[in-house]
């Protein structure tokens, strides 16, 4: 990676540049699935995304990473506790979503943004990482696959008459093939 990245905690402050690389990255994912960009892009969708980026960015139980090089947002990872009630929340930590503009895929920023959500469960003792991951974004399935995450089985609808992958990360598994084989950047 030949630019010097900074990873910090989110502020208010940065929603506008937070917005801009979500949907940066969801017209990429969502676009090479099939959807069309209106289905992706819109007011209300936007009046979702500010609301929802607002209430993590302010939420004590969330974590908001932001990802920056030279002075703009070229990524962003939230995570925090599960989004379901069924999950036991004192074992499972969820990572919602890692997002990574397009002009700076393959420098290693997701990579990044994933090694934090490893050491923020690390910090806070759960042993296990819960995502969900379109299942048409065969790069972010791929990513997560090699950074040790596998399906749990676990699926719900999104959009375009597709699914919502749920995937598993296992700390200690997840400790021992790191320490054996070297990681691809992302």
């Amino acid at each position: 990676m030949s630019e010097s990245v900074n990873v910090r905690e989110a502020t208010l402050a940065d929603l506008d540049g937070i917005i801009d690389v979500h949907t940066q990255a969801r017209l990429a994912y969502y676009g090479a699935g099939g959807l069309a960009s209106e289905s992706i892009v819109n007011p209300i969708l936007e009046r979702e995304q500010r609301t929802g980026w607002t209430a993590a960015i302010g939420s004590p139980r969330k974590r908001v990473l932001c990802a920056v090089v030279e002075g703009r947002i070229v990524g962003i990872a939230a995570m925090g506790p599960p989004l379901s009630s069924e999950v036991d929340a004192g074992t499972v930590g969820q990572l919602y979503q890692i997002h990574v503009v397009p002009g700076s895929w393959r420098k290693g920023i997701g990579s990044r943004l994933h090694a934090l959500f490893v050491r923020y469960l690390e910090e806070i003792s759960l042993p296990t990482g819960l995502l969900e991951v379109w299942e048409r974004n065969s790069r972010a399935r791929a990513f997560y696959t090699r950074h040790g995450w596998k399906p749990d089985g676990e699926s719900r609808e999104g959009p375009g008459n597709s699914q919502y992958i749920g995937m598993r990360l296992e700390l200690m598994a997840h400790r021992a093939a790191s320490s054996t084989s070297p990681q691809q950047a992302g």
